[in-house]
């Protein structure tokens, strides 16, 4: 899969239902070339209408399942 596949990808919380956005970054670690976390960005219009920083970063480890529309992530 390619991180192409994954920015098209609409990301959930399988805790409460809530939309997180798309992954707009990924942090990687540059001794070993691992993947540390994604960046997700929520939409804009949320961002403005209720002044959050608007992005939520999450590991590997927080990722359930990947389907073919929906990455759902526990956090």
């Amino acid at each position: 899969m390619n991180l192409s596949d994954i920015q098209a990808k609409e990301i959930v919380s399988l805790i409460d239902g809530r939309k997180l956005g798309r992954v707009v970054d990924v942090n990687i670690n540059a001794e070993d070339g691992k993947i540390n976390y994604f960046v997700a960005e929520h939409r804009r219009f949320f961002k403005r209408l209720f002044g959050k920083d608007g992005e939520t970063k999450f590991t590997f480890a927080n990722i359930e399942k990947i389907g073919e529309d929906v990455i759902l992530v526990k956090l």
